[in-house]
């Protein structure tokens, strides 16, 4: 029975991935500073203290794989100063935390799968981002290529590297979903700015398979768009998700991009920029996905 440690494996994704991983008889060992004993055997609980620089040795002398998910998130909070460093402070150094305790003790480990996003690509202009893209000169761009770059060196240890630079997660469970949902409680189906801009999104079963995809494929390596094959607008992506819970009971309202820039701040701009990002990399591999378009997803999800 291999063993698959989990940075952020309390989170939405980490959550879903624990239980993929159970269900095809891995072993699974999260990461969390408050390390507790849960009633499942095939869990356990390890300390790690990203500020400290402190990872429990013995855990990770078990791991096969290292999935990395760890990361504040980005749409938690309005963007202070102090927050955006938290932002980029909470990637970086956690992926310098895994290089160093690799780098200093003797371990097993195969492979390491980290998260990124695709806020690495800027405006959308005229052709879907593919990952030979060059990142975007704005905070998340910057943020996401130092992310990135911080857990490269694990490659000049012997590990093999996959990177997932991941859209929209679409669960009930958290994330955009269950925000973009909220409103929908009370009938109302609400697009935010004009509803123009695109939005590369994923299915969180669709995801969760791309990471076990990872783990038991030994020749996916390297950078890969984590999202599904057809983006949408945001407007369809809202009355899409509306129509599957609400049928036709819902009135569709918009949140004009001037009040998003007043409750937001610099943040608005990422809710209201167009980001069309190509998954043609990660088919080609032979990944099929379940939930190819956002009609599907949605009836899933809401069925």
């Amino acid at each position: 029975m291999e063993t698959v440690m989990i940075t952020g494996g309390t989170g939405l994704v980490g959550t879903a991935l624990t239980r993929l991983l159970l269900e095809r008889g891995y072993k699974v060992i999260i990461l969390t500073r408050k390390p507790e004993k849960g009633p499942n055997k095939a869990v356990s609980y390890a300390s790690w203290d990203v500020n400290a620089q402190t990872l429990d040795v013995d855990a990770l002398q078990q791991a096969d794989y290292i999935v990395h998910l760890a990361g504040a998130n980005v749409g938690e909070k309005r963007w202070t100063a102090s927050r955006k460093q938290e932002i980029a402070d909470s990637r970086t150094q956690s992926s310098e935390l895994i290089v160093k305790v690799l780098q200093t003790h003797p371990n097993k480990v195969k492979k390491v799968i980290s998260a990124s996003a695709t806020g690495y690509y800027g405006e959308w202009k005229d052709h879907p981002f593919t990952e030979t893209d060059p990142p975007a000169t704005d905070f998340l761009g910057s943020t996401t290529l130092a992310w990135e770059r911080s857990i490269a060196p694990v490659e000049g240890l012997g590990k093999k590297l996959v990177i997932f630079r991941t859209g929209i997660a679409l669960s009930r469970e958290g994330g955009a979903l269950k925000e973009f949902y909220k409103p929908l409680k009370f009938g109302f189906a609400t697009i935010l700015g004009s509803g123009d801009q695109y939005i590369s999104w994923i299915h969180i079963q669709d995801l969760v398979r791309l990471y076990f995809n990872a783990i038991v494929n030994d020749q996916l390596e390297g950078t890969y768009n984590a999202v599904a094959p057809y983006p949408v607008t945001h407007k369809e992506l809202i009355l899409t998700m509306a129509h599957a819970a609400k049928g036709r009971s819902f009135v569709t309202s918009y949140v004009p991009a001037f009040a998003l820039k007043l409750a937001l701040g610099e943040m608005s701009i990422e809710v209201l920029k167009s980001v069309n990002v190509s998954s043609r990399k990660i088919q080609d591999t032979g990944f099929q996905f379940s939930y190819p378009t956002v009609k599907e997803a949605m009836e899933q999800l809401f069925k």
